[in-house]
């Protein structure tokens, strides 16, 4: 198809079908235009064609399209963008090779890293000084092209006279935890510019925000650090358009089946007594612990009051267990079933790591913002073992990412505040590795009360000799090696963890007076009782902390039953579990 029938076509349909949306779009000074893919391809499916084989020309034929409208001579360019790409067009990050060259595609990722917005030289003009002639280069490259020969014979020495800048930054697009299968996740560099770079479009960008980003793959050579080219090269996604995925469970599909299976769990007899049973079968007793489990994968709700306040609605909670308790295979078992969850160790673990770091970019040059572990499980599960390895100062970095939920950053040049709606389910050893009977337990926690006091749950693993439990503990382990299958769960991984993805999604119960009434009675008992000042529960303090958990848990209770109210009922299963956690630390092991 012709150039000239290309803008034909996207002219007669802009004008039929976008015309008052480039009219709004000038008159609040926007200098781009989004259209909707499938509406295009409604319209003339070969001209949609040719703009998957060669997006990049039929863009700029698009943009041609409507410099013909009469449009205020102060716009001198107009960026036409798609959105809606066909589904067949998707190519995952770990998939995209160089046969996707040119290719208009879109591409669902998490962003890793982000660099700064910097000026970009796109083309530039050149004088002569010999005979007044001007030549126009084009700036493809990173480094700056400047012409080398005159039609009139002269070489070199031009004069710079003009040069067309553009704003441009880098992003690393990482794929999403959830289309891993156990290999290390690959990544790909992204180029924004334009308006994809403006304030506004910025904040859909923070690093650990999920992205569908739409555009052609472009290479770009590297360069060689004794001069020359590589033979290798770089692919790049040029980015044409950029959609948060705001929710991270907007691609649960739930069958029919499906959802009379999840209401079947939901409205029986004890909906958290089925759940827990199937969390970890493998692992025999713990109970309680895997109740508090089941509460922290359904969550609680987050708040935001009018004075822009928010009351986080994550559940986090904290094992401390003697070495082989089986804390460990209930931290990998919620990695399993938990909803875009991040499995961490603290031993290797650093501050940077876990929340954010500022590190070189090697993409567009400069400093740019990396997310760690923490931001990157954002609106999901970030599982920590081994807390107690950390060092004191990548420890106490976990203060704000569990409390406010954000990460705050001022480094080199950046100065960030990232979200961080992150569940955390830690696990650590007692101070000497193991219990010791003849102390209180609270006295064998090593970690600050400062981290302590921002969990939720707090659960003691103890692995005490006990003939009767050890008979049973032992004949469960050895049926396991014996029949494999006994340890089938009751309820499959696949419906729990949409299950779970259903509640938190679309379930948001409201607290009623009796739950109220419950919750304030036994927080006001427990500041007055004699349990708080007891050496053992010194470092768990009873504080408005412990009183906003009562209320997580309760909400998640009422969460299980598809319950639109928490009820007397839901508030009591909260204080049972707060209950336990006290009593468990204010005891000697």
């Amino acid at each position: 198809m012709e150039v000239d029938e290309q803008i034909k076509i996207f002219r007669e349909f802009i004008e039929k079908n976008y015309y008052p949306q480039l009219l709004e779009a000038v008159r609040k000074g926007q200098k781009y235009l989004t259209l909707d893919f499938a509406e295009l391809v409604k319209y003339n499916t070969e001209i949609v064609e040719e703009l998957l084989e060669s997006p990049e020309e039929l863009l700029k034929a698009a943009e041609i399209a409507v410099k013909e409208f009469d449009l205020p001579k102060r716009i001198t360019k107009f960026t036409i963008r798609l959105q809606n790409i066909a589904e067949s067009q998707k190519i995952s990050v770990n998939e995209i090779r160089s046969k996707h060259l040119g290719k208009f595609i879109w591409s669902e990722g998490i962003v890793r890293q982000k660099s700064d917005v910097r000026p970009h030289v796109t083309a530039a003009k050149f004088e002569c000084p010999s005979c007044g002639n001007i030549l126009n280069v084009l700036q493809l490259d990173k480094k700056y092209k400047e012409p080398t020969r005159c039609g009139c014979g002269r070489k070199g020495k031009f004069k710079e006279i003009a040069k067309e800048l553009v704003d441009g930054q880098g992003l690393v697009l990482e794929e999403s935890p959830d289309d891993l299968d156990g290999a290390q996740p690959k990544r790909i560099n992204v180029f924004l510019k334009d308006d994809l770079v403006s304030p506004m479009s910025e904040r859909k960008s923070s690093p650990g925000s999920r992205v569908r980003i739409t555009g052609w793959i472009t290479e770009i050579p590297i360069n060689l650090r004794t001069g020359g080219k590589s033979t290798k090269y770089d692919l790049v996604l040029e980015a044409n358009h950029i959609k948060p995925v705001q929710d991270d469970f907007s691609d649960l599909q739930i069958s029919e089946e499906e959802m009379e299976e999840i209401k079947k769990i939901a409205y029986s007899d004890n909906p958290i007594y089925a759940l827990s049973s199937s969390i970890a079968p493998s692992i025999y007793g713990h109970d309680k612990v895997k109740e508090a489990l089941v509460l922290q994968l359904a969550g609680g709700c987050l708040k935001e009051r009018p004075d822009g306040v928010t009351t986080r609605g994550d559940i986090h909670i904290l094992l401390i267990g003697d070495p082989g308790s089986g804390k460990s295979q209930l931290l990998k078992r919620i990695s399993k079933v938990g909803p875009k969850a991040r499995f961490t160790s603290g031993k290797g673990a650093t501050a940077a790591g876990l929340t954010a770091s500022v590190v070189k970019d090697e993409f567009l040059g400069g400093w740019s913002l990396e997310a760690g572990t923490l931001v990157l499980a954002n609106k999901g599960f970030a599982i920590i073992d081994e807390l107690d390895k950390m060092s004191k100062e990548d420890r106490s970095s976990l203060h704000e990412a569990l409390e406010q939920q954000t990460i705050s950053i001022a480094k080199a040049n950046i100065q960030a505040t990232l979200r961080c709606e992150t569940t955390v389910l830690a696990a650590a050893n007692p101070k000497f590795g193991r219990f010791d009977p003849y102390d209180l337990i609270a006295n064998q926690i090593n970690l600050p009360p400062t981290l302590i006091n921002r969990f939720d749950l707090i659960f003691p693993i103890k692995d005490m000799p006990n003939r009767e439990k050890d008979e049973r503990t032992a004949a469960f382990i050895l049926s396991l090696h014996k029949n494999p299958e006994k340890a089938v769960a009751p309820i499959s991984s696949e419906l729990i963890k949409k299950f779970f993805l259903y509640v938190r999604k679309r379930i948001r119960p409201r607290m009623t007076d009796e739950a109220i009434e419950e919750l304030k009675e036994y927080y006001v008992s427990m500041r007055n009782s004699g349990i708080s000042d007891e050496a053992g529960v010194k470092s768990i303090p009873i504080t408005a902390r412990q009183l906003e958990a009562l209320v997580r848990l309760s909400e998640a209770a009422s969460k299980l039953r598809l319950g639109e109210e928490v009820t007397k009922k839901d508030a009591q299963k909260a204080i049972e579990l707060i209950d336990y956690c006290l009593n468990q630390i204010a005891k000697d092991a």
